[in-house]
């Protein structure tokens, strides 16, 4: 019952973040990165210091080549690739999706301008770049800790390790739900965009995590998919 309530907590806490921070009125201002990224710096903190005191964090035991045995932060050879491999992935299937789904010239487009809207202007993002990648680097670290670390060790007694992952992208994409009235548009209607990334991304990654046994390759992904679709090649609208 007490992972049950501390999950549900994330949850709610992380839902409540992303409600505000989508809000039209903090579109491009500070306050949308304080509401998005506070709840889920905090719980990352927490998973880490819980993470710390199993000895998950980092192990400084030799594991083998897999990573089996290694902590959540521990670094192996290639992690680097399998990052840039897997961001390449989410990237073209995020284009691919957005083709198909939400075309250039439909109302569809438009749940993808107002996500861009939220993010800020590209001129903005230009000149505040090194500012850009330190929260797209510190938000990818503490996404990974909640969704890849706490939620799956609160899961596996509950589900099983084997589906654990599976089951913490349901909640990251749960916790993803208030964006659909957040970023609805009149014509086109609830905006599910951002649910369904967290869900293919929260597989993709989840997938990573137990495939490799830790969770820096998914950060590597993580860092290098944002940067990718928020500075260099947008899914909309100019590119930075």
């Amino acid at each position: 019952m007490r992972n049950l309530a501390t999950l549900a907590a994330i949850v709610v806490s992380v839902a409540t973040g992303t409600h505000f921070a989508y809000q039209l009125g903090h579109a491009g201002q500070l306050a949308f990165l304080v509401w998005l990224s506070v709840p889920t710096l905090l719980i990352a903190a927490m998973g880490a210091y819980r993470a710390h005191g199993d000895g998950d964090l980092y192990r400084a035991s030799s594991f083998d080549e897999s990573g089996a045995g290694a902590g959540w932060l521990n670094v192996r050879s290639g992690d680097f690739t399998r990052g840039f491999v897997a961001a390449a992935v989410l990237f073209a299937s995020a284009y691919t999706a957005m083709k198909k789904v939400a075309p250039s010239g439909s109302d569809r487009e438009s749940w993808m301008a107002r996500f861009y809207l939220q993010v800020g202007d590209p001129t903005t993002l230009r000149k505040q770049v090194f500012f850009v990648v330190v929260a797209i680097v510190v938000m990818a670290v503490a996404e990974e800790l909640v969704w890849r670390g706490l939620v799956v060790s609160l899961l596996e007694p509950l589900v099983g390790s084997r589906r654990a992952w599976v089951w913490a992208a349901l909640l990251a994409s749960t916790a993803q739900l208030p964006t659909l009235w957040a970023l609805r548009d009149p014509v086109a209607g609830l905006n599910p965009m951002l649910p369904a990334a967290a869900l293919f991304g929260g597989l993709v990654f989840g997938f990573m995590a137990r495939r490799f046994g830790r969770l820096l390759p998914g950060m590597f992904a993580r860092v290098l998919f944002s940067w990718t679709i928020l500075m260099m090649f947008r899914l909309w609208g100019p590119s930075v």
